[in-house]
């Protein structure tokens, strides 16, 4: 389905990011792996395919998403497709008590890091005559929770920042659209939540489905879209 495609993932060394990693991948595309670390990407990605591309880049500064994505443009010669998995999740503070670095690590991580990306990809999809971005908010965007304030703030960003995308590129071929997970069955929120029905998350696979679904043809008429995948949650 996406054979010759070029397809960027961020936060790919994640359990979601490895999901939709491994779902273009076995799409037939060349997909460009990028993560904060090496060790990280090692981790994940102990045994590489050369097919695929493994890079690191620090996503919350706009000079080093330039310098790697314009490298995989002059690399590849295209980015086709534009995951933008990459975030972050806290919470535990009041809305007044919010510090400083917990409300930059959710914005700089969870928005900034959108903004950043499109800054290099958008012209370049632009310049090619068409692209997909997909971004992911949350189940938990749709409203406020006690303690939650700064994390439900920055992705219910992300979905207006998709709706602003979606309306200034669609007529460009350019399909902008986010996800809103619900519990994702990750080791670490098992770990996080022994006692909670495992059953009811949504695995990482089905996400990465629905994220293959909005960058397919199949969704060439679908701009702006906040779409919940959220199980049984």
């Amino acid at each position: 389905m996406f054979a010759g495609k070029v397809v960027v993932v961020t936060g790919a060394a994640g359990a979601l990011g490895r999901a939709v990693f491994e779902h273009f991948a076995d799409g037939g595309a060349r997909v460009v792996a990028l993560d904060y670390s090496d060790e990280l990407l090692d981790s994940a990605f102990p045994v590489k395919d050369s097919m695929h591309e493994y890079r690191k880049v620090d996503l919350t500064r706009r000079d080093s998403c330039q310098l790697v994505l314009s490298k995989i443009i002059d690399d590849l010669g295209q980015i086709n497709i534009l995951c933008n998995v990459a975030g972050g999740f806290l919470m535990g503070e009041a809305v007044h008590e919010t510090s400083d670095e917990t409300w930059d690590f959710l914005f700089n991580l969870n928005t900034r890091s959108i903004v950043n990306t499109s800054s290099v990809v958008v012209p370049q999809m632009q310049k090619q005559g068409g692209g997909k971005i997909v971004n992911i908010a949350a189940k938990a965007a749709t409203q406020g929770f006690a303690n939650m304030g700064a994390y439900t703030a920055s992705k219910a960003a992300v979905m207006r920042l998709t709706e602003a995308m979606a309306a200034e590129l669609r007529e460009q071929q350019i399909n902008v659209n986010c996800i809103m997970p619900g519990t994702i069955d990750t080791p670490r929120n098992r770990e996080d939540m022994p006692d909670a029905d495992h059953n009811r998350w949504v695995p990482p696979s089905q996400l990465a489905s629905v994220i293959g679904f909005l960058a397919s043809d199949a969704a060439a008429a679908v701009h702006g879209a906040a779409i919940p995948v959220d199980g049984l949650s």
